[in-house]
C-alpha cells in the first residue's frame, strides 16, 4: 500500500463560475489557471502522482506548455488514472478536503463524490470530500483563492 498528499491552489477573479471535482459550479468568480483550475481534481492528481512516485503536476502538465492551455482537469486525470493502470495500481480511498468561503461545497458535495467515483472506478463509500473555511485568515478567507488537499491510499 502507498499514501499520497496533494495540495492545490488557485487565485479568484470575478467571473461567472468554477469547476470543482468535473462538476460546473455557478458563482460570481472564476479560477485564474493554465487549465480549467479545478483545484479538486489537481490536488488529487498531485496526491495520486505522490503516491505512485511520479513526480508532481507540473512533470506531467506544465504551466509553460501552450499546447495544453484551458485542458480539462479530467483530461489530465485521465492520463494520470491511465499510467496508474498500467503499473497495475488501484485506487483503496481518496480524501479530499476543499478551504474556501464560497462556494459552499454542501449542495455539490454528492454530485462531486459521484463524478469522481465515476472517473476512477472506484465505491463512492472510498471517497471523502469534505469542505471549510479559515474563518477568514489567509488568502482563502481574504477571497483572494481557493485551495484544495487530497490524500490517496493505492495498491498494486
Amino acid at each position: 500500500m502507498r499514501i499520497g498528499q496533494g495540495y492545490d491552489a488557485h487565485r479568484i477573479k470575478p467571473g461567472k463560475g468554477i469547476i470543482l471535482g468535473g462538476i460546473p459550479i455557478e458563482c460570481d468568480y472564476s479560477i485564474e489557471a493554465h487549465s480549467d483550475g479545478d483545484i479538486i481534481v489537481h490536488a488529487l492528481i498531485d496526491a495520486l502522482l505522490g503516491a505512485a512516485a511520479y513526480g508532481d503536476l507540473g512533470t506531467y502538465f506544465p504551466s509553460e506548455d501552450e499546447s495544453i492551455k484551458d485542458i480539462s482537469s479530467l483530461s489530465m486525470l485521465s492520463t494520470v488514472l491511465n499510467k496508474l493502470e498500467e503499473d497495475n495500481y488501484k485506487i483503496k480511498n481518496i480524501d479530499l478536503t476543499y478551504v474556501g468561503q464560497v462556494p459552499k461545497l454542501n449542495t455539490h458535495r454528492e454530485e462531486i463524490r459521484n463524478n469522481l467515483s465515476k472517473v476512477t472506478k472506484i465505491d463512492i463509500e472510498n471517497i471523502s470530500c469534505k469542505a471549510t473555511t479559515t474563518d477568514g485568515l489567509g488568502f482563502e478567507g481574504k477571497f483572494e483563492g481557493i485551495s484544495c488537499h487530497c490524500v490517496v491510499l493505492i495498491e498494486r
